[in-house]
């Protein structure tokens, strides 16, 4: 069941990004997806670590059955980099909501 709600999650994020037109066709480069930066941060914007590293990698982990992270605290970077920005809300009340779901594991 935890696999399929977090599957859902990520699939309404990708809707969520591409509503509020932050999804990009243009994949970055290799060097800033090699980034080692919390959320890659040196070398993305938040919106593309979402698309290009975070939901990637979270798909990955859900179709081969791995763990799931069970501290996921990616709300409050949305929320701090977004602030004054009300209509990015909406992904951030579906990130607190991800992140409660996969904290509820412990």
């Amino acid at each position: 069941m935890l696999y399929l709600t977090s599957k859902n999650h990520l699939i309404k994020l990708e809707q969520l990004l591409k509503q509020c037109q932050l999804w990009s066709d243009a994949l970055p480069s290799a060097s800033a997806l090699a980034s080692h930066a919390p959320f890659a941060c040196d070398t993305m914007a938040f919106e593309q670590w979402l698309q290009f590293i975070f939901i990637p990698k979270m798909t990955e982990l859900i179709a081969q059955k791995h763990p799931l992270p069970t501290t996921m605290a990616i709300a409050p970077m949305a929320e701090q980099l977004w602030q004054g920005m009300p209509q990015r809300n909406v992904i951030i009340v579906h990130l607190q909501a991800f992140d409660v779901l996969l904290n509820k594991q412990q």
